[in-house]
């Protein structure tokens, strides 16, 4: 079992920047390579693909982000993290942090097998 813990959420203004973190643990996680994504929802909407690296630290954004947010790992901590800069309102939603085991990296949230609880990032205008 893996699990995930996000943090670092809050109510920011447009134009201001915020660092999510992602923390994983559990029995089977290391030292079995594995991909992390973040993916967000707004109330009212699907859940959307953020960002996701590989293990070996291969990375890709959504359109929407790219840019703006960056996707890190540290695979001695166990830490995914997102560094979103420039926010608008449109980013406002609820932010989740995911795993799958493998090599690969992974866009569609069916392909994930872990979730975190999720964080809170509020824009204002």
């Amino acid at each position: 079992q893996v699990q995930l813990v996000e943090s670092g959420g809050g109510l920011v203004q447009t134009g201001d920047s915020l660092r999510l973190s992602c923390q994983a643990s559990g029995r089977t996680l290391s030292p079995n390579p594995y991909a992390m994504g973040w993916f967000r929802q707004a109330p009212g909407k699907e859940r959307e693909f953020v960002a996701t690296i590989s293990y070996s630290g291969h990375t890709v954004y959504a359109d929407s982000v790219k840019d703006r947010f960056i996707i890190s790992r540290d695979n001695a901590k166990n830490t995914v993290s997102l560094r979103m800069n420039s926010l608008t309102p449109m980013d406002t939603a609820a932010y989740y942090c995911a795993s799958r085991s493998g090599s690969g990296y992974h866009v569609n949230s069916d392909e994930y097998e872990n979730w975190g609880q999720g964080t809170q990032v509020t824009v204002s205008s």
